[in-house]
């Protein structure tokens, strides 16, 4: 069963986007995993097909109809087991821990906001998850949405040529990837480091534990503090 990503938007004409190329692209013409999106805009129910209105309470902006929003919901994911999620910054932060447990599901359901926000009681009443990519403000939650695909898609059985890439990556092992290099052998002077051409794979080991350490501690010590016995994914 292939991954499937439905996503319910205003602007469709955004997806597959960058998932369209390169080896996402290719899984896509393969089967490996579908998009569907979805024009919210196509459940409104008035002549002009409104999707949203003036915040109770006043305020400025303007908020996404819950009415209109869940019968788009209703229309493509009932009795779906897959989750259903909200592109949000108040959300949870999304992690890689949360993007494996994704990918090796079905599929997901995303909604992108747009505006001031959704109305709380579709958030409520259709069980969706609220999931940010970072501390900061986006347009909609179509930028968002790709971001989040991206991360799972190519992580997919199949998508990357070597299947190792996707382990030795920033965050799989609890700590930022250590520096990389590749000819030519000196570069504006700088030598790569002796012990990647050395051959010794135990010492090859340790150093980039130990640089994937170094820069952890100096540009996410969070990391650090959350487990302090993280960092081992090097070893043999």
């Amino acid at each position: 069963m292939s991954f499937r990503a439905t996503v319910l938007t205003l602007y469709p004409e955004m997806f597959p986007g960058h998932l369209g190329v390169s080896l996402a692209g290719k899984a896509l013409e393969r089967g490996e995993w579908s998009i569907e999106a979805v024009q919210i805009r196509d459940f409104a129910e008035d002549k002009h097909r409104t999707v949203d209105d003036t915040p109770a309470g006043g305020g400025a902006g303007m908020v996404l109809k819950p009415d209109v929003l869940a019968r788009a919901i209703d229309r493509v994911a009932a009795d779906d087991e897959r989750p259903r999620l909200l592109m949000s910054p108040r959300g949870r932060p999304l992690t890689q821990e949360r993007v494996r447990e994704m990918a090796a599901g079905p599929g997901v359901v995303i909604v992108c906001g747009r505006f001031e926000g959704v109305d709380q009681r579709v958030i409520d009443t259709r069980n969706l998850e609220e999931v940010s990519i970072g501390d900061y403000i986006l347009s909609g939650g179509e930028p968002a949405a790709l971001v989040l695909l991206d991360a799972v898609v190519r992580i997919l059985p199949g998508v990357m040529g070597n299947e190792l890439s996707g382990v030795h990556e920033s965050f799989e092992g609890g700590l930022l990837e250590h520096p990389h290099y590749t000819r030519p052998q000196v570069f504006e002077g700088q030598e790569i480091p002796a012990v990647l051409t050395s051959g010794n794979h135990g010492a090859i080991a340790k150093w980039r534990e130990a640089e994937a350490r170094k820069l952890t501690a100096e540009r996410r010590p969070d990391l650090l503090a959350r487990d302090p016995k993280c960092g081992n994914r090097f070893s043999e």
